[in-house]
């Protein structure tokens, strides 16, 4: 079972990328701030992210704490369960939080910090359909560290029920998994 657990979390890692790579190529010049390492924390004691976010809040919280970056949004009735969910980008103002749904904010992060795609591809020279296969190379991972890392959220009724914050370190081979 751990096996096929790691699978669809290497294929859920793929369909968000994707969804970034044409989310970025439709972003027609506007700029998207990135989230930092420390954005992707939660607290221990109360479960809310780095901008106050928690179990409980509604879209107007949500929106308050997250308006200006890219989210990837999926609606189905097992969206926790079900990690080949069709994810696309919305803007936070199309999001029809009253669904079940989830929410997926994700960055890459190079040597500890946040990589703009578009940018880090046109600086190595690389198509964004190819930036997993460069990230992941031994030659890349040779000189960085590579942290895939992903704040989910799930909502139903207009609330959020629950936060995650997830990572994937390729460099200890993809195979390790850490969530919070």
């Amino acid at each position: 079972m751990k096996g096929y657990e790691l699978m669809m979390k290497k294929m859920m890692v793929s369909l968000v990328f994707l969804c970034l790579a044409s989310c970025l190529l439709c972003a027609c010049g506007r700029e998207t701030p990135l989230l930092t390492v420390d954005d992707y924390k939660l607290d221990a004691e109360t479960g809310s992210t780095s901008r106050g976010v928690k179990v409980g809040d509604s879209a107007e919280a949500f929106k308050d704490a997250y308006r200006e970056y890219m989210i990837f949004y999926a609606v189905s009735d097992s969206a926790t369960e079900n990690p080949q969910a069709d994810y696309q980008f919305l803007p936070v103002d199309e999001i029809p939080f009253d669904t079940v749904s989830t929410m997926i904010l994700p960055a890459f992060f190079v040597d500890g910090l946040a990589i703009d795609t578009d940018q880090f591809c046109e600086d190595n020279e690389i198509e964004k359909a190819d930036l997993i296969s460069y990230l992941t190379g031994e030659a890349y991972l040779t000189n960085h560290r590579v942290v895939y890392r992903y704040l989910l959220f799930t909502w139903e009724n207009g609330v959020i029920t629950d936060i995650r914050s997830e990572s994937m370190d390729y460099n200890e081979d993809a195979s390790y998994y850490e969530a919070n």
